[in-house]
């Protein structure tokens, strides 16, 4: 997980640039792992390992239950592979349908950065909304974020 976490397209397309030491991994996993507001889940394609998704500020008990979420996939094996894309997009609707159908989510909350075109144009895909983007200052360098979000009725059905 922190080994797909630290590639360098994994760190580019994060809020937070910096390689996670072994020691702040196992920090974040300790207050992680029995938290009733996330969910870490390993995503796996043919048997193997190949990404990360996590939910995060769950409340599920509100009058509208929502919930952050974010993913990656190990870049390098899937960009070798040529399935990158495939992946990325099978991630997004098993995700998705996860956050709405098992967690039972009404609203689905994330963040994109502002140069990243690609994961924007998939949230789009999606059908997920994009905020006012909002300049922030993290890892040392300003960057502009745009905080997204997709209700249960608005999602694509799979066929």
């Amino acid at each position: 997980m922190r080994d797909w976490r630290n590639q360098p397209t994994n760190r580019d397309a994060s809020v937070y640039t910096h390689v996670i030491s072994e020691e702040e991994h196992a920090a974040w996993w300790a207050r992680t792992q029995d938290d009733p507001s996330r969910r870490v889940l390993i995503f796996e394609a043919e048997g193997r390992p190949i990404g990360v998704v996590n939910f995060f500020d769950l409340d599920l008990d509100g009058d509208t239950a929502t919930g952050g979420w974010g993913f990656y996939l190990d870049h390098d094996t899937t960009t070798a592979e040529g399935t990158a894309l495939l992946l990325w997009t099978r991630v997004m609707s098993e995700a998705i349908d996860y956050a709405f159908d098992e967690l039972g989510l009404d609203e689905l909350h994330g963040e994109v950065l502002a140069h990243n075109e690609a994961v924007r144009v998939m949230n789009r895909r999606y059908r997920f909304v994009e905020g006012e983007a909002e300049e922030r200052f993290a890892d040392g360098r300003n960057i502009e974020v745009i905080p997204i979000m997709l209700r249960r009725t608005d999602r694509r059905r799979r066929r």
